[in-house]
């Protein structure tokens, strides 16, 4: 007993150290989580009624969550549900996390495991079903009549309690449901779905509110480039071994391990399988226990691309990849900028020192300039940009050298000349040319790099077309889905159409079957979710049918939700602009882009030389009258060619001159029909006059309220009238130009539009006739510097891709910098015009995916995947310019007009019944040209297809803009068409431009 007793002490007190150190370590956490949890509970109007108990043990259940009452309540949780958002709170990014993957290690409660009871709400029925999840598959689970699945990858956010309100309010449920609400929005089969789920009680609430946010950020985490390898490795072994453990008996069989074999499109023998299975069985027991399994999977992800590559670069070294061949392949091969004593790190980091080798790595840095464990992505290619460095602001982090002298590493490297030399092994070198510090990608993500101090109209600016819709122009819903995904997609532009509603201004297509959505529900989840991904302005553009008394509620909407968020300034005595202010100074604003009326009706009394005609991209569809408006624009012209015509513009100047004499006369009581003008030219905030005062004005005829007016300060619409030297435009003002029009002006005149989106914003919008929400190609009308091109979010086409390929960079701020020759008046840069060839190799490619189906499901049937790569690269306009050297004395000046876009594309031979790790080793070579060095606008898109599924969806793309891909050899992560990217799915080539 007394043994027992002394057990039970001894107990005790090893519990109550691990309670100890445990509170130790989590301590300055909870303190950093709690005051964040404060600040934001200052900052937020709602009554966040859906604060969670205490965090439960991962092995607990619910009826244990009572007892811990020493960890963080939900409430901690400062930024709900964001896609691309910092999830710290609850789970720290996997660079952070000490195991090598806390999905492989069970961190998931047992209940959710095997399974709770929860109602899934749908329109018109609320059902109960089991959902389990899964953590070894990375998956939600239920049986409805079918078995459904969610990937975890495939979830684009999370939502719970008052975050999900909007849905509760649509279905019309209690409020009491709120604090056990969980939505989740993912893509399957290519389409957005929706779960809507209500949990039994508070505490499985809890459950699956912090799990389910873990496992997601882990996910995210490895969905954002290369990296994290060992955690990339540690999923992917688990996800395949619990699969193929069909038995569940922690044994895997010859015959099971053959099935994964065919799972993975391993093109293997069954004798090749027999002799892989029997070597990597070192106890030769005929099973693999989980230590064989990961012996097996090794030999059988064995590169031999990498291996001969390797070899290749020691043998001129006596066969020893040490640092001076590790920097010879940086410098020739990568084309690295790093400095010496920055490659030594990385090398240091990657190689193997043996007993007794000297420590050649830099002196410790103090632990406030020590990064993550891993060293930071800083093996960056030179870009291929024209900015100059004051241009871009990277971070010290980038470019600061490491504070070690070549003096002292030529000292270490020769006292270490009696000693052996630190290596790179193989498992090294394959390490490093698939981390992070290898990126195909050149800037680091999630980094803003660019100088965000230039003015407004030299950023290119991400920007959506209808974003209230999710689906068909004519007849697609309308809902604030469409502005949450833009917005945490980096969205900085986003559309509304504002119509009269019974009581109060509503949102949605106009002339259409659509649906409507309150103005006040949009602007309420703009506010919300407008600067999770990006701190930089957003810019809501708007096309306003409603009432001048619509237009007031729809303001005072705007300054209730948006507050001092909202740019706005007083109609009169505005101060002179110059210039646009920069986003970095407009950080954390909204600003409103309206046509103002007060100013583009009194410019077309000032002039009938109205020269190119724009139209409302709201109103624009495919209808008969829209046909006639085709008929019309193409009846218009950019100048006036014939006498007559000249001198009919001059006699109605005389008459517009001469009613607007009138008008300021006071005379416009008595003038039908034209009381609406009588107000004051506006052409600059300098020069603004007070409105018309109203009693001057017919009220019935009044179209803009002042009230909306006030909101127009930066982004002041107006109509084009012409883009040369006659016409004269403030700053503030911008104009809209459809698809259709923006092609005309930069076919007959792309020099000027380029000149004037120097110092002016514009924006471009698909044209109507694009009814099934397709898009154009985006890179074109960047060519032309048009800042502003909408795009339709909700079509995964190849516009969008090269739209979400060019706002990755500079961080995901949705603002990146134009191209040198776009932002200054340098006439020998705009007519710089090159001839360059592309040329890549490509090696391999690593786990290429399965189809799945509708369901989600891989399709397990015994076809062959027989792949190959296609290369495509997409040039844009250019203005015209004769082909020069560079070194040439003789600048030619660039032609006004723009010549058409290339699309050339380059394809490797298919690989036999090989979707694990076909091997092509083939030189693909694309011819371009380029103009003013704006390499950044030339886009390179890899689709990985089948052999004889043409017309179908490739297998898996990587698109990226060609100033952004890096030289020498790397590994592209590969996505699917709905850019999602594959946990496991690379892509190996090497990238040279001759």
């Amino acid at each position: 007993m007394a043994s027992h007793a002394n057990s039970d002490d001894g107990n005790g007190r090893l519990r109550d150290s691990m309670i100890s150190f445990l509170k130790a370590k989590t301590a300055p956490m909870v303190k950093s989580i709690r005051s964040r949890s404060q600040d934001a509970r200052r900052n937020r109007k709602d009554d966040h009624s859906d604060s969670c108990p205490p965090p439960i043990s991962m092995t607990t259940t619910p009826s244990a969550v009572a007892s811990s009452e020493e960890q963080p309540t939900a409430t901690t949780l400062v930024v709900p549900n964001l896609l691309g958002t910092t999830i710290s709170d609850i789970a720290p990014p996997t660079r952070r996390i000490a195991e090598k993957s806390s999905m492989a290690d069970g961190t998931v409660p047992l209940l959710l495991r095997e399974g709770v009871k929860m109602t899934k709400i749908s329109p018109g029925k609320q059902r109960s079903y089991v959902f389990k999840l899964d953590p070894d598959q990375g998956q939600i689970i239920w049986q409805s009549k079918k078995l459904r699945i969610i990937p975890i990858e495939n979830i684009k956010e999370l939502r719970f309690s008052s975050d999900a309100r909007y849905y509760r309010q649509q279905f019309q449920l209690a409020q009491d449901y709120e604090d056990r609400w969980i939505t989740i929005i993912y893509i399957l089969n290519g389409a957005y779905k929706t779960l809507h789920l209500i949990s039994s009680t508070k505490d499985v609430f809890c459950m699956w509110h912090i799990t389910l946010r873990k496992l997601y950020a882990i996910r995210q985490e490895l969905m954002t480039g290369l990296g994290n390898e060992e955690i990339r490795r540690a999923i992917w072994e688990k996800q395949y071994w619990t699969a193929s453990d069909e038995s569940s008996d922690q044994k895997l069989r010859f015959d099971e391990v053959e099935k994964l074999c065919r799972r993975l499109n391993v093109n293997t023998s069954t004798e090749e399988l027999k002799r892989l299975f029997k070597q990597a069985d070192t106890k030769c027991q005929s099973f693999l226990n989980f230590s064989d399994f990961q012996r097996f999977v090794k030999l059988l992800k064995a590169r031999p691309d990498i291996t001969l590559l390797y070899r290749k670069l020691c043998y001129s070294n006596d066969g020893q990849f040490d640092f001076s061949v590790f920097e010879h392949f940086l410098r020739d091969t990568q084309k690295s900028t790093l400095s010496r004593p920055e490659l030594l790190e990385l090398f240091t980091h990657y190689a193997q020192k043996s007993d007794g080798s000297p420590d050649i790595s830099p002196p410790h840095s103090p632990s406030s300039l020590e990064g993550p464990a891993s060293p930071p992505a800083r093996l960056l290619s030179p870009p291929l940009s024209t900015s100059p460095p004051s241009d871009t602001v990277l971070s010290q982090s980038l470019t600061a050298p490491i504070d070690v002298s070549l003096d002292y590493i030529s000292h270490k490297l020769s006292a270490s000349s009696q000693s052996p030399r630190p290596v790179m092994s193989l498992d090294g070198f394959t390490s490093f040319l698939l981390s992070s510090d290898n990126s195909a990608f050149i800037e680091r993500q999630g980094k803003v790099c660019h100088d965000m101090t230039h003015p407004l109209s030299e950023y290119l600016i991400s920007s959506s077309h209808n974003t209230y819709l999710i689906g068909h122009q004519l007849v697609g819903s309308s809902t604030i889905e469409g502005y949450i995904r833009a917005l945490l997609h980096s969205c900085r532009s986003v559309e509304i159409d504002v119509y009269d509603g019974d009581s109060e201004p509503m949102i949605f297509h106009g002339k259409t079957f659509t649906s409507k959505v309150p103005v006040r529900e949009v602007c309420e989840a703009i506010a919300k979710y407008a600067f999770v991904t990006s701190p930089y302005p957003v810019i809501i553009s708007a096309e306003i049918h409603c009432s001048v008394l619509q237009q007031e509620m729809m303001v005072e909407v705007m300054r209730d939700v948006f507050q001092d968020a909202l740019i706005s300034a007083p109609v009169e005595g505005r101060p002179t602009l110059e210039v646009l202010p920069s986003p970095e100074h407009l950080k954390g604003k909204v600003l409103l882009k309206a046509k103002n009326l007060y100013v583009s009706e009194n410019e077309s009394i000032r002039t009938k030389e109205v020269t190119i005609d724009t139209e409302s991209s709201s109103t624009e569809t495919s209808t008969d009258s829209d046909v006639v408006q085709d008929i019309r624009d193409e009846r218009i012209t950019l100048r006036v060619l014939e006498r007559d015509a000249i001198n009919e513009v001059k006699d109605e100047l005389k008459k517009a001159r001469s009613l607007f004499d009138r008008v300021r006369s006071g005379h416009s009581r008595n003038l039908s029909g034209v009381a609406a003008l009588a107000v004051p030219t506006v052409t600059s905030m300098a020069t603004s006059e007070p409105p018309a005062r109203p009693e001057l004005r017919d009220v019935s005829k009044v179209k803009m309220s002042f009230a909306v007016a006030s909101l127009l300060v930066y982004t002041v619409g107006v109509k084009c009238r012409g883009i040369n030297k006659k016409e004269h435009y403030a700053p503030e003002h911008m104009f809209s130009l459809s698809e259709k029009t923006a092609n005309k002006v930069m076919k007959q005149g792309m020099v000027d539009l380029i000149k004037h989106n120097r110092t002016h914003l514009v924006r471009i919008y698909p044209k109507g006739l694009r009814v099934n929400s397709s898009n154009y190609l985006p890179h074109r009308y960047w060519a032309a510097g048009a800042q502003l091109v909408a795009i339709n979010w909700q079509t995964f086409d190849l516009g969008y891709m090269i739209n979400h390929a060019m706002f990755q960079r500079n961080g995901r701020a949705g603002y990146v910098l134009k191209p040198l020759a776009l932002r200054i008046h340098d006439k020998e840069l705009l007519s710089r015009h090159t001839q360059h060839s592309l040329d890549i190799v490509v090696i391999s490619a690593q786990q290429l995916p399965r189809p799945k189906d509708s369901l989600g499901h891989e399709i397990m049937d015994k076809s062959t995947v027989d792949p190959y790569v296609e290369v495509s690269i997409h040039v844009p306009d250019w203005p015209h310019a004769s082909y020069h050297s560079s070194s040439s004395s003789t600048t030619p000046s660039p032609s006004s007009t723009g010549s058409t876009g290339r699309l050339l594309s380059r394809r490797t031979n298919s690989v036999k019944n090989n979707g694990f790790n076909p091997v092509w080793q083939e030189v693909l070579s694309l011819p371009f040209d380029c103009v003013g060095d704006m390499f950044d606008l030339i886009f390179v898109r890899f689709a990985v297809r089948r052999d004889g599924d043409n017309d179908e969806e490739p297998i898996a793309v990587y698109c990226v803009s060609l100033g952004s891909l890096a030289m020498g050899y790397r590994h592209l992560p590969l996505h699917d068409t709905q850019l999602s990217q594959y946990l496991f799915s690379t892509l190996f080539v090497m990238c040279a431009i001759n």
